[in-house]
């Protein structure tokens, strides 16, 4: 299937590694040319070298957090690629701790991450996308957002605040003609539990350990799910195919979620 993505400019967060690096190697497939950014560029330009052989690839250093820093990415991203059609709001990490073992500053840069970690990029890009004959925002966020856990409470209520703030977006942006969605996901294999799993002095391998932390959770499917199984939803709902799709949320969870 042709997904319409061929020279389509799409800017995306957090893109040096897990989710936001296999999306963009999937849009790179489709032929959609890239802006991408990370706090580290070394390292992103590193991650990203493959891509720019088979589309256009500009890279930046931001902190999705600090509002000038996002407006001059977005500007040098306009700028590079001549406009935007998409947007991946996917800078993120999880932090785990109960609310009792979370200090005041932690909770304060959780919100600052999730919250502003979006509405700053989405602020700086919406002339840009606009202008767009499809303007498309996909926000990377979570099942915990409906689904809370006492181990990611401060996460949890974040992610909660995201999700009805990009609900709210999609009504304010659909003037605009643009459409904003989310991508829930559950658990998935990136550094971040790559890290967890060396951490833990385990006996087991990987795919042990996590098919036991799959259980304890109550996926369905009995495992993690990978980097690519998100990057396929995300780059669907980016898709000028999906014109009709705003104020979504699409639960990528391998059966995670237990209400209705």
């Amino acid at each position: 299937m042709d997904l319409q993505l061929k020279d389509r400019r799409i800017l995306i967060t957090g893109a040096s590694s897990g989710i936001g690096l296999a999306t963009a190697t999937m849009l790179a497939g489709e032929g959609a040319r890239l802006a991408l950014c990370a706090r580290d560029e070394d390292r992103l330009r590193k991650a990203t070298a493959e891509l720019a052989a088979s589309t256009d690839v500009f890279t930046f250093t931001c902190d999705v957090t600090d509002k000038q820093s996002v407006e001059n990415f977005v500007s040098h991203a306009v700028d590079s690629l001549g406009g935007l059609d998409g947007v991946v709001c996917n800078a993120g990490r999880s932090l785990m701790s109960t609310i009792d073992q979370t200090t005041d500053e932690q909770i304060r840069e959780e919100f600052d991450l999730k919250i502003f970690g979006a509405l700053n990029i989405v602020r700086a890009a919406k002339k840009a996308l606009a202008s767009s004959d499809s303007g498309a925002i996909v926000v990377v966020n979570a099942i915990l957002s409906r689904q809370p856990e006492s181990r990611l409470a401060i996460t949890a209520a974040a992610r909660a605040g995201l999700l009805n703030l990009s609900r709210s977006l999609a009504q304010d942006l659909a003037a605009d003609n643009i459409r904003v969605n989310s991508v829930l996901l559950g658990l998935v294999d990136t550094g971040q539990w790559q890290r967890r799993y060396t951490d833990s002095d385990t006996a087991l391998d990987f795919d042990e350990w996590s098919a036991e932390i799959a259980a304890d959770r109550g996926i369905g499917l009995g495992r993690f799910g990978t980097a690519d199984e998100l990057a396929f939803p995300i780059t669907t709902l980016l898709s000028p195919l999906s014109s009709y799709i705003t104020g979504a949320s699409l639960d990528v969870g391998g059966g995670v979620h237990r209400y209705v």
